[in-house]
């Protein structure tokens, strides 16, 4: 085996080494997800909270997964047990029914039909609907008075909406209100959550969709436009759990029925302020909650520091053992997805070499695949694979493969063609020119897309947290979701410095297969 190709497979291996093994699953543990918003993990933390307090179950967290159809997902196959939902997502965005304006006909509605197609319970309501809203700038309402949806409609044509990127595509969303009420927008921008306010009150933006327990509500001044066509369903909170979960520990219905009716509006409100506004963590706001209903007994119920705003170094420094687990997370989904590119490119590389009439046709074919957002790629590998680890590797994988196969193929077909008619002439065998020319000569191409797809690779597991599995991209998106800057750079720069070293790696050996003269 030449040097060249010595070092791509050392280069795969060490990045192997990097993943540590996956912990077995337990049998006595109970899987808790949510959404990637606040009020959902939120509502998570205290379910997991409140099963740690009162059973002997170990509780997972996975928490911040990427929207409705990726938690639902995760739950009806079983990668998920249980997770926070609402009635009317429930009714029109999975089961695909019309809205209804009455609280009691939906909650059966969804009861009924969930249980009947995928043995999924929905538990007692949790006291209080987060409904969604449409909210215009009390500035905007200066010259044209604003009441209700209706009175919107007017004007909308010359206003620019900014909304979220579930609100733009539920057909209890965007599309049903164009349906309903004939609103139509001169522009529409999708915006997460907590920019949203910061673009409306620096008038970026006019219109835009709120939820009615955002604690946020409470510092922008908005005016909330009456649903005057009853569009909006009931969207009543409450755990939605798996059959199978309650049927091996019915405990659980019990412990979280003590949820039943526990909160209402005006507490989420307040609960969400701290969150969104305070920048205090679910873990400490949901024990609080839980405390304040005396759920919560002896070192549970405990008191901990209320934290504050920090610099982003304070902040690093205070959070340095979780940064550190999720760089651990981060460097073995890169890694493994990485190493198994290399294993699988560099050969496929060098078979389309012997095979140049369909070389093409295969390339722009694994080429189509960088086409596939990468949040889409991984949504689609939850059906089949669940959530975690093993989707967000093979996601990764499958985003790694284009480049180096395509610089495997470009780097053999064109190495000195001049040396290889001088081997020929020669008499060397074709594995002989493959083994002592073409493999030397073309390894430092093929290195070259082997760091290509390294840093894509280091980049895109950001997006791994969307589907539980960890990395840097959990404090990303926690920081986007508080609008937070020293938030987003604790999990920015370390992945920023995690791709800078790991193409510094893949450097050094690229500059050490380079032949001598090359």
């Amino acid at each position: 085996m030449t040097r060249g190709l010595h070092a791509v497979c050392l280069a795969a291996l060490a990045f192997f080494m990097l993943v540590p093994l996956p912990a077995f699953s337990q049998d006595n543990r109970i899987v808790v997800g949510s959404k990637n918003f606040m009020e959902s993990k939120l509502l998570a933390e205290i379910f997991a909270q409140l099963i740690e307090a009162r059973t002997d179950l170990a509780v997972e967290r996975r928490l911040g997964l990427a929207g409705t159809q990726v938690c639902f997902e995760a739950l009806r196959t079983g990668a998920i047990d249980l997770y926070p939902e609402y009635t009317g997502t429930g009714l029109v965005s999975i089961l695909r029914q019309p809205p209804t304006g009455d609280s009691r006909t939906a909650l059966n509605v969804v009861r009924a039909e969930f249980l009947k197609r995928w043995d999924l319970w929905w538990l007692t309501p949790l006291g209080f609907e987060n409904a969604y809203a449409l909210a215009v700038p009390r500035s905007r309402t200066d010259d044209f008075p604003l009441r209700t949806i209706s009175d919107l409609v007017k004007i909308a044509p010359s206003l620019t909406g900014g909304f979220g990127y579930e609100f733009i595509n539920r057909p209890d969303g965007l599309p049903g209100l164009e349906t309903r009420y004939g609103l139509t927008f001169q522009r529409v921008q999708a915006m997460q959550q907590a920019l949203k306010y910061q673009a409306a009150a620096a008038g970026e933006i006019d219109v835009l969709d709120v939820y009615t327990t955002d604690g946020r509500l409470a510092v922008y001044d908005f005016v909330l436009l009456e649903d005057d066509r009853q569009f909006f369903p009931p969207y009543e909170a409450s755990g939605l759990i798996r059959g199978s979960t309650l049927a091996e520990h019915p405990e659980l219905g019990l412990i979280l029925g003590l949820l039943a009716n526990a909160f209402d509006a005006k507490t989420m409100r307040e609960l969400n302020y701290r969150l969104q506004e305070g920048g205090e963590s679910p873990e400490v706001v949901a024990r609080d909650a839980l405390s304040a209903l005396h759920l919560l007994t002896g070192d549970a119920a405990g008191n901990q520091p209320v934290p504050h705003r920090e610099g982003l170094f304070a902040y690093a420094w205070s959070k340095r053992t979780t940064l550190m687990r999720r760089t651990i997370e981060h460097l073995s989904l890169a890694g493994l997805a990485l190493g198994l590119g290399i294993l699988l490119a560099v050969p496929l590389g060098l078979l389309l070499e012997r095979h140049q009439t369909v070389a093409e046709t295969v390339i722009r074919g694994i080429g189509l695949t960088q086409t596939i957002p990468s949040i889409a790629l991984l949504a689609f590998m939850i059906p089949v694979f669940g959530i975690g680890m093993l989707p967000a590797v093979i996601a990764l994988w499958i985003y790694s493969l284009f480049p180096i196969v395509r610089n495997t193929y470009s780097g053999l077909r064109d190495a000195a063609p001049q040396a290889v008619e001088a081997a020929r002439a020669l008499g060397m065998t074709e594995w002989q020119i493959l083994h002592w020319v073409r493999l030397p000569l073309a390894a430092p191409v093929i290195m070259a897309g082997v760091r290509t797809a390294g840093v894509i690779t280091v980049g895109t597991t950001t997006l791994a947290a969307f589907i539980g599995a960890g990395g840097l991209g959990v404090p990303i998106v926690a920081g986007l979701q508080m609008a937070n800057t020293t938030v987003i750079l604790s999990g920015a720069l370390p992945s920023a410095a995690l791709a800078l070293m790991i193409d510094g790696f893949l450097g050094k050996v690229e500059t050490w297969v380079r032949p001598r003269g090359v």
